[in-house]
């Protein structure tokens, strides 16, 4: 039986769209759901602009039910479609630190760009 766990990022097919969202095949016991809330931060008039039927994606584990063998995904705050697995993709240790450290320079520079 798979090992399941909130947070993780799994490999899925797409294997249903429906005006409520997709259904996906995780691997072959669990099958999950991506609610049309968990598609987008913003509204979803159509979820096929978004997927396409037999499409490989990454979701996000919202909820796992072992019993069903069903998992509550979403794709809304990662790159779904990367071509990259989440395995090879490396993150920096410093995270948002160098934006941080630059954030104060790009403010002044708008700002002298606006009084200009």
């Amino acid at each position: 039986m798979a090992d399941f766990h909130e947070g993780d990022i799994v490999k899925a097919h797409v294997s249903g769209i429906t005006k409520y969202g997709i259904f996906v095949h995780v691997d072959e016991s669990y099958n999950g759901l991506i609610h049309i809330s968990e598609i987008a931060n913003g509204f979803v008039s159509n979820i096929n602009d978004y997927v396409e039927m037999g499409e490989v994606i990454y979701c996000q584990v919202l909820e796992v039910d072992e019993i069903k063998q069903h998992l509550k995904l979403s794709i809304k705050n990662i790159n779904y479609k990367t071509t990259t697995p989440p395995d090879e993709i490396e993150e920096s240790r410093l995270g948002f630190l160098p934006l941080k450290n630059k954030l104060d320079g790009w403010i002044k520079d708008k700002l002298e760009e606006y009084k200009g």
